[in-house]
């Protein structure tokens, strides 16, 4: 959707078929990632007239057999990474051509993220490049399954909120390199957190304030077990990270 700011959006409505709290989630992980240093579309809380949804056929919710009008009101918007005429995204790159990536060290950052927020779901990201650009721009999209979509909860498992493939993480040889994201993230001001929940329209977590209270202050008390979960990982049967160092310190 175009926007009166002038930009581009997708936009996500409290009826989704997923949950209304997967609004408040995607503005949560993604100001929170935004926070760390971490390369996230721009979240805006849009509003949606109902003259407009009354007046546009594709604004429509198809689940099963039926079709429901979007909700009007507060809905979320993810900025585009790039205006349609001006570049080109993919939610897609072989392998080969993962080393036309700019900033591919970022994937250590997003699961360092993704653990700390127990992203339920698998870690999406877009490659972007504008129209002159000769290398490619990942951005991570789609936190709305982060604190475990509308549970609000951290059922923790190593195989959780990963890329599904290994490539991504070909750079990581060791703790040093997830910095400076996880450091970061185990630093994090909790008042700073509190600030970004304070943003969060009553709407879209059904005016549940003792909810949102609980889970963010679970998550104030996760900052110190990223690097356990992160292990978990490590050593899981999917082997993500192939040239991690060990080293072995001998005092002489």
């Amino acid at each position: 959707m175009f926007a009166d700011d002038g930009h581009y959006y997708i936009v996500k409505f409290q009826n989704n078929p997923q949950h209304v709290r997967v609004l408040a989630n995607e503005l949560l992980a993604t100001r929170i990632a935004e926070c760390v240093g971490l390369p996230v579309p721009i979240m805006e809380v849009v509003e949606v007239s109902p003259w407009l949804i009354e007046n546009t056929s594709e604004l429509r919710i198809r689940t099963g057999g039926s079709t429901v009008p979007c909700q009007p009101g507060l809905a979320l918007g993810a900025r585009f990474v790039v205006a349609p005429m001006e570049g080109t995204v993919f939610d897609y790159l072989p392998a080969a051509m993962l080393s036309h990536v700019r900033n591919l060290d970022a994937f250590a950052g997003m699961l360092a993220l993704d653990k700390w927020t127990c992203n339920t779901n698998g870690r999406q990201a877009v490659f972007w490049k504008r129209t002159r650009d000769k290398k490619y721009t990942a951005t991570f999209i789609d936190q709305g399954y982060c604190f475990n979509a509308g549970e609000w909860t951290f059922p923790d498992s190593p195989l959780r909120g990963v890329y599904p493939r290994n490539e991504v993480y070909a750079q990581v040889i060791g703790w040093e390199s997830f910095e400076p994201w996880l450091s970061r993230i185990e630093n994090f001001d909790p008042k700073l957190l509190w600030e970004i929940a304070e943003i969060v329209p009553p709407e879209w977590y059904g005016s549940a304030l003792s909810e949102l209270e609980r889970m963010m202050e679970e998550l104030i008390g996760r900052r110190t077990r990223v690097r356990e979960l992160i292990e978990a990982f490590r050593r899981s049967t999917r082997e993500p990270f192939q040239n991690w160092n060990e080293t072995v310190s001998a005092v002489v």
